[in-house]
């Protein structure tokens, strides 16, 4: 192992942002069963929460309001610590134990990156922690084999995505206040692939790169979601969640990806403030999150 430089942080936070799918099309599907997205994605400003800390020995504690449902032996921030450590050996760069704290905030298996948001903080957070660096490239190289998403979540910017989610084009896009909806209730992903109709639908086209709210909204209804019609039939509840954002006037709403969270961008803060009050009176058993999502910049 190589020695850790002696100045380096000992304590890093890190956000694991909640991923939005704003349109996501199903446009093929490889040999290999993996199936070909066009997905245009924005992040929260809110998600779960990571702290690394140097140790004498390894440690990894869950809490939170969704710790309780995870495991804490077989893990993706885990798996992405050991993938960083192999990756950091080869580059004759610093590492060393460390104890890492996930508060799980989100809700699991919920459409909106949870796991491989949590993976990919864990590379940023470890690479500060350790004042290491890696070859360029490497870093993706690591992300891809974490999972499909765990690319874009390592970005955490607005983005377009292909192939199966490594392909990333970085996007133009408005800070628009975010209400986050799921009903809490199951959803399985190959079951959704399972019923969908067609896996060869028209990709998303050229994107608009545009910060001009009205404008950029009014793009998006254009886009879908393929994955939502089979999940409403799934799971009901979506479709119920979909149409209370709607009430609420929520100027744009939709399911993200295979769901169960669905989410509502709104004009004003106002707005999304009293959404967000009313839609947690009516149903104090569901998840709901009052946040925003991030600008982005194409590159």
């Amino acid at each position: 192992m190589t020695p850790v430089a002696e100045r380096r942080p000992e304590r890093i936070v890190e956000t694991a942002p909640a991923k939005i799918n704003l349109a996501l099309h199903v446009t093929g599907r490889r040999d290999d069963g993996y199936h070909l997205l066009d997905s245009l994605v924005t992040f929260a400003e809110d998600g779960d929460e990571l702290t690394f800390e140097t140790a004498e020995q390894d440690g990894f504690i869950v809490s939170g309001r969704f710790g309780s449902g995870l495991s804490s032996e077989d893990n993706l921030v885990l798996r992405a610590r050991d993938l960083l450590r192999a990756a950091l050996a080869e580059y004759g760069e610093p590492y060393g134990p460390v104890c890492i704290t996930l508060d799980k905030s989100l809700p699991i298996a919920s459409g909106i990156g949870g796991g491989s948001a949590d993976a990919a903080a864990t590379l940023r957070g470890l690479l500060k922690l350790w004042n290491a660096k890696l070859a360029p490239g490497r870093l993706e190289q690591i992300a891809v084999k974490l999972g499909a998403d765990v690319p874009m979540c390592l970005a955490s910017t607005p983005l377009r995505a292909r192939g199966i989610g490594e392909a990333i084009e970085f996007a133009t896009m408005p800070s628009l206040p975010l209400v986050l909806v799921n009903p809490l209730k199951p959803v399985s992903t190959p079951e959704i692939f399972r019923n969908l109709k067609r896996r060869d639908n028209e990709p998303i086209g050229e994107m608009l790169q545009s910060t001009d709210v009205a404008t950029w909204m009014q793009s998006l209804s254009a886009l879908r979601n393929d994955l939502q019609p089979p999940a409403e039939t799934l799971v009901p509840e979506i479709a119920e969640a979909c149409d209370l954002l709607r009430q609420s006037l929520a100027g744009f709403v939709r399911m993200s990806g295979s769901g169960a969270t669905c989410f509502g961008l709104y004009q004003t803060e106002a707005a999304a403030m009293r959404a967000a009050l009313a839609l947690s009176a009516y149903r104090p058993n569901w998840y709901v999150l009052l946040t925003r999502t991030v600008s982005g910049d194409s590159r």
